[in-house]
């Protein structure tokens, strides 16, 4: 099962960041054991979508938090989408295989402990951030962790009706006439959805294919020259589309489609060397649908 690009080398202290979960434990425990992952002395970062899609949404919510501060998690829109069904304001969709989190004895605990989980991180000694799905390219890596405290004060304080609730009029960009709510939606959109847009920051949400595919007028938001975070060694998932390949200088991307039945990829912080594991059971539950 496992397909590592290289032989892990062996014990000691080391950060880890690792794609879209997405429910898959076994893969992701699978993953951690290759490397020899010892949560006293290591710590995993995770970057969004935890749950969902996968079989065993609820088993990584337990084993992620019970981490502790060994654990660095951002949230993805398909954990937004869990809170906001848990929260009333959303319906569980057809594919998705959150009902035993809902129904678990601990989901209070486990839906508290995910809504804490930041937007946005950053670690000025390890030298890396991580989002779920991207800043755009008009925002600094400062600007963006403070925009992504001002959304998250917002759910917080505020819940999840004004951000996720469907709405037939999606605010797609940033601007002066927005309420704070929408300021709130456009902002958790950038962070958990994004994957083109124009230099300005206007968003595409409908657009899900490979990069070289974007609509006119859009790049994917790590292509855009005037990009403000090229500095800044940046992690990020969702575009599974990518298949973990992107052309752009410290951009990482981590999404490799485990929930695709393709794989489920973990990268070393430092060397940036990756591990892989497939994904069998998910390839053969899309294939019996």
């Amino acid at each position: 099962m496992l397909t590592s690009t290289d032989e892990a080398s062996g014990f000691g202290m080391a950060l880890y960041a690792v794609g879209d979960v997405q429910g898959h434990y076994d893969e992701l425990r699978d993953l951690l054991e290759q490397v020899h992952f010892d949560a006293r002395f290591d710590q995993l970062w995770l970057v969004g979508d935890l749950v969902n899609r996968g079989p065993r949404s609820l088993d990584v919510l337990r084993f992620v938090k019970s981490l502790g501060s060994s654990a660095r998690v951002v949230l993805g829109n398909h954990d937004i989408h869990l809170l906001a069904v848990a929260a009333g304001v959303r319906r569980l969709r057809s594919k998705d295989t959150l009902q035993p989190v809902l129904d678990a004895p601990d989901a209070s605990e486990l839906l508290s402990w995910l809504e804490r989980q930041p937007l946005a991180y950053a670690d000025a000694e390890a030298g890396y951030a991580m989002v779920h799905a991207g800043i755009p390219p008009g925002w600094d890596l400062s600007h963006a962790l403070e925009l992504a405290r001002e959304a998250e004060r917002w759910l917080r304080t505020f819940g999840y009706a004004d951000v996720a609730a469907p709405t037939s009029e999606e605010p797609l960009a940033l601007d002066a006439n927005l309420s704070a709510a929408q300021r709130a939606r456009v902002i958790v959109n950038y962070f958990t959805r994004m994957r083109v847009c124009t230099l300005d920051g206007h968003l595409d949400l409908e657009f899900k294919g490979p990069a070289e595919e974007a609509p006119e007028g859009y790049l994917p938001w790590f292509a855009h020259p005037e990009r403000k975070t090229r500095g800044v060694r940046l992690i990020f998932g969702h575009w599974a589309a990518l298949q973990g390949r992107v052309r752009a200088e410290n951009v990482y991307a981590l999404d490799t489609g485990c929930s695709w039945g393709r794989e489920l990829t973990l990268m070393r912080l430092g060397d940036d060397r990756r591990f892989g594991c497939e994904c069998v059971n998910q390839r053969r539950a899309n294939e019996s649908e």
